[in-house]
């Protein structure tokens, strides 16, 4: 599908992409970069979207389907500990999850479906996202518009998966990756003597209880056969022995898989925040301070995705999986919120996991990602 020039330039790409890192909201370079290419190949360019976005449209000029591909281009707030040759060059950052190869992948397609043109109907949007990593980039992009003016009929991404065989192509329908809800809990009690504990209210003492208490939303609210995780991830409170300090903060990570354990979960957080409280007549303010909504794949799109990966023989190795393959949260949930469509997984081999310091994305994994974006142009817009 692709030659072996176009593969190695797009290596070249990734590679210069991974030694200018540029954090969330921050892309400039890489989004200057990409819309110099989109241009050069003909795309209709949008610059500017969602602060660093970018969007690339074809239009055939023939009636038919509204289909968009997804590339994230933000890195990581992390200290690259690679010694390789194309390792960053910028101290502190790094592409430590891969969205440097994402974005040569979809600059690599994107080549290959402009030479499609003239066999192809409908239109075509490639978006090219800001801030993945912390910042919601896929529902601001949302909500500037990119799925409409045309209104999208199905969209497409991926990410590469460390632990899975190289090249590997696999697809999760129905939910495939987990929902992310981040609260900031501060409970305010009454500071007091530590010899003396019954003239305060103890902030440790209820913030501990609600600890074990939220323990009960995952094992006998939610059902065992959804999946879901509390972590309690931060208790701050107090810094002298001989005092009951009157406040304490809390840093709480939900994990859900589908609507119904977020409801399970986080939709009952502040009921067992407030019980927790009220019995020992602390007070409580609850901060929402971030929330990923569970990636749940369409199961019609993802049967079509696995058959055109068949047909097209995009990789050696294609399977679809019955069980989540991370609880990692992804703002493609996003688009999959507004229209339907699939996410899909390649394998990136033995590699160290996703935001570590050794990571590196697997460059063997570019042709088959690429392919299967080109596969799915051909075979959804292909004219009659």
């Amino acid at each position: 599908m692709f030659s072996d020039k176009q593969v190695s330039e797009a290596t070249a790409l990734r590679h210069r992409l991974h030694q200018q890192p540029e954090l969330k909201f921050q892309e400039n370079n890489t989004a200057a970069l990409v819309a110099e290419r989109l241009r050069a190949l003909g795309y209709r360019v949008t610059e500017g979207i969602a602060t660093t976005g970018v969007m690339a449209e074809l239009a055939t000029g023939r009636e038919g389907p509204v289909i968009a591909f997804r590339a994230d281009m933000d890195a990581l707030p992390i200290k690259e500990a690679n010694t390789f040759e194309h390792r960053s060059q910028r101290q502190g950052l790094m592409h430590a999850c891969g969205h440097d190869g994402h974005t040569a992948t979809l600059l690599l397609a994107a080549e290959a479906i402009m030479a499609l043109r003239d066999e192809l109907c409908g239109h075509i949007k490639l978006l090219f996202q800001p801030g993945e990593e912390g910042g919601n980039g896929a529902d601001i992009m949302v909500k500037a518009g990119v799925l409409e003016n045309p209104k999208v009929d199905a969209i497409f991404g991926y990410h590469n998966r460390p632990g899975f065989p190289t090249g590997q192509l696999f697809v999760k329908p129905g939910p495939a990756m987990g929902g992310n809800d981040t609260y900031k809990i501060t409970i305010e009690g009454i500071s007091g003597h530590a010899a003396m504990p019954h003239l305060a209210v103890d902030p440790i003492y209820v913030g501990a209880s609600l600890v074990q208490q939220l323990q009960g939303l995952v094992g006998r609210h939610k059902s065992p056969l959804e999946a879901g995780v509390i972590t309690v991830a931060a208790f701050h409170a107090g810094d002298a022995a001989n005092v009951i300090p009157g406040q304490a903060e809390l840093l709480v990570n939900i994990r859900s898989d589908r609507p119904s354990s977020r409801e399970a979960l986080a939709g009952k957080l502040e009921q067992v925040t407030a019980g927790v409280c009220a019995a020992h007549s602390a007070q409580f303010h609850l901060e929402h301070l971030h929330q990923v909504p569970p990636l749940v794949n369409d199961p019609a799109w993802s049967e079509r995705v696995l058959a055109v990966a068949y047909k097209h023989a995009v990789s050696h190795d294609i399977q679809q999986l019955d069980y989540m393959p991370t609880m990692g949260a992804e703002d493609f949930a996003f688009y999959l919120q507004e229209v339907p469509g699939c996410f899909f997984f390649v394998g990136n081999g033995d590699s160290a996991y996703l935001h570590n310091e050794h990571y590196d994305f697997n460059d063997a994994v570019l042709p088959v990602a690429g392919g299967m974006f080109v596969a799915l142009a051909k075979e959804l817009l292909a004219r009659a």
